[in-house]
């Protein structure tokens, strides 16, 4: 009996130590149990209650003369056991409150709603929540779990630079050969990736990717136009507000009485080759009996009127304009050429929420064709598309006519997403619309992004372009949305081009971004307008003056166009 009530308080014991430490040492405890027990030593003295008093004659206590050595062996065997197994348990204490920790964090993040709702053009938005491009979403591999990833990253990482103690390796090799048994099988994960995210630099115009993939969208028979600087031209300009008539008031810098004038003396000079001043002649015998559709917003306008005006010099054109509105077309007789101005600021199908207020939020659906211009781009043999700074302004977003989001809405329901969301969409679905329309046979253009250039403030906060000359190339980086416009235009131009590869239709770059980056100094900003003490008037700094920077685009067509017809 007495070996029985000695066996319920040693396993009592066991059963304590046993839930304070890991069960990897359960079996150690297990073994001094038994050892207890085998060893001699004095009896545990037990009152017994008045219904366990055993029956039958009373038996004396013998003397034990052996030693008292069990309190020592146990005291020895638990200091044994304890500093080899605590690192495991203080490790698995650690693994468990690091999932609580992250369960709960998760749990408490919130997305943040709260936007300017008067907000309209040109202001840019958060840089956050911008989508993964396509082709990376395939190649990304799902993640392990915080407690795996832990793992592997000390062991990858921690070791190169001091020694992991031997009872982590064990538990590390443990792990291993549970998840090889296991039967869900994951991924393994890579610490560069990781290193990647936590290391990431701040992108700029010199980033590998952007010139990889500028390399990848140009034609590399030829040298690139694009990369180059600004020269001083004292020949500039090459027509006047007083020799062009298309040119639109709030672009007119002369007439409104801009002071300077050395924004009119340069040219673009590439680093490989030469780029000739733009010859009138010589353009309208390069597209002699050709058609030339510009797609956009007011700055593809912008870069048409500039074309206009630089023929003026040789020929006027007819309007043959069968509406009023943003949508013209002229033509050259003597040369069968006309030129066509399609208003598509959003490429895509679009609708206004208010149809006699342009500043409320528009209804952009991302996965529909704009018809207008996507059909009436058919007979054409030259298209320019280009689109930028309305994507800035208050937009719902539709894809399969449900509404996924919005920029700029005061709607507290509707996920809130930033601009490059929509443009990326709406450049894949006009490109997948140029693609798939079996009537057009010509060559398409992409003319990127020209960046705007407020300095002290946004375009609704004061922001201005005072300055009067170019930038060195070195003074400007392109970074922040203007990067990310350019990097999605790139992106959806490569997609582009090798689905035209298999329909037969070309797409080429017109890279404006990097000229034009350098060029604060030919905005109209105030000068586009009198002066009115009694109106605010935001300055321009996303327009162009006429003449300007702008005619330089006009260069790089007939370049282009030179290619196209050697070709």
């Amino acid at each position: 009996m007495r070996i029985f009530h000695k066996l319920y308080n040693i396993s009592s014991l066991v059963t304590s130590l046993s839930f304070f430490l890991s069960s990897s040492s359960s079996l150690c405890l297990i073994t001094f149990s038994l050892i207890i027990c085998l060893c001699p030593h004095k009896p545990i003295s037990m009152k017994f209650q008045s219904s366990e008093l055993p029956v039958g004659k009373p038996q004396t206590r013998r003397k034990s003369s052996a030693p008292k050595i069990a309190p020592l062996v146990a005291i020895t065997i638990l200091f044994t056991i304890i500093p080899i197994y605590y690192p495991s348990i203080r490790y698995s204490s650690q693994k468990k409150i690091s999932e609580a920790i992250s369960s709960n964090s998760e749990e408490s993040i919130q997305p943040i709603d709260h936007l300017e709702n008067d907000l309209q053009v040109n202001q840019p938005c958060p840089v956050e929540d911008v989508p993964i491009r396509e082709e990376e979403k395939e190649k990304e591999k799902p993640m392990k779990s915080q407690d795996e990833i832990s793992i592997k990253f000390e062991t990858k990482s921690d070791t190169k630079d001091k020694k992991v103690p031997e009872p982590r390796k064990k538990l590390e090799r443990h792990d291993q050969r549970a998840r090889k048994k296991s039967s869900h099988r994951q991924r393994d994960f890579t610490v560069p990736k990781v290193a990647e995210k936590v290391e990431k630099k701040p992108p700029s115009d010199g980033d590998g990717d952007v010139r990889s993939l500028t390399s990848e969208v140009s034609d590399s028979e030829y040298c690139n136009l694009f990369s180059g600087e600004w020269v001083e031209n004292p020949e500039g300009p090459y027509y006047t507000n007083e020799t062009c008539y298309a040119i639109q008031q709030h672009q007119n810098c002369m007439k409104f009485g801009r002071p300077d004038n050395g924004y009119l003396k340069w040219r673009w000079q590439p680093d490989g080759c030469e780029l000739p001043i733009f010859d009138p002649i010589q353009f309208l015998e390069l597209v002699k009996g050709k058609s030339l559709a510009f797609v956009g917003d007011s700055v593809a306008r912008n870069h048409m009127q500039s074309l206009i005006c630089l023929l003026s010099r040789v020929v006027y054109p007819e309007d043959i304009s069968e509406t009023q509105d943003e949508n013209r077309r002229w033509i050259y007789k003597d040369y069968d050429f006309n030129i066509s101005m399609f208003w598509a600021p959003y490429l895509v199908k679009t609708e206004k929420t208010d149809l006699n207020d342009v500043t409320k939020p528009f209804n952009l659906y991302l996965d529909e064709f704009d018809e207008f211009w996507t059909t009436g781009i058919q007979s054409f043999d030259y298209v320019i598309i280009s689109a930028g700074h309305w994507f800035f302004r208050p937009t719902m977003f539709y894809l399969n006519r449900r509404l996924v989001g919005c920029l700029y809405c005061p709607q507290a329901n509707v996920s809130h997403v930033t601009s490059y969301f929509s443009y990326r969409r709406a450049f894949r679905t006009a490109f997948r619309a140029i693609n798939s329309n079996e009537n057009y046979k010509g060559v398409t253009f992409l003319r990127t992004f020209a960046p705007s250039h407020f300095e002290n403030g946004y375009w609704d906060k004061g922001g201005d372009c005072v300055r009067t000359k170019p930038l060195k190339r070195n003074e400007k980086v392109l970074d922040d949305y203007n990067l990310e416009f350019y990097k999605v235009q790139l992106d959806e131009l490569k997609i582009a081009q090798r689905a035209g590869r298999r329909t037969g239709l070309r797409f080429r770059l017109f890279d404006a971004t990097q000229p034009m980056l350098l060029r604060p100094d030919g905005h109209p900003s105030k000068y586009g307008r009198w002066p009115n003490p009694n109106v605010t008037v935001p300055n321009d700094c996303v327009h162009w003056c006429l003449p300007g920077p702008i005619d330089t685009w006009n260069d790089f067509l007939v370049e282009l166009l030179k290619r196209e017809v050697g070709n």
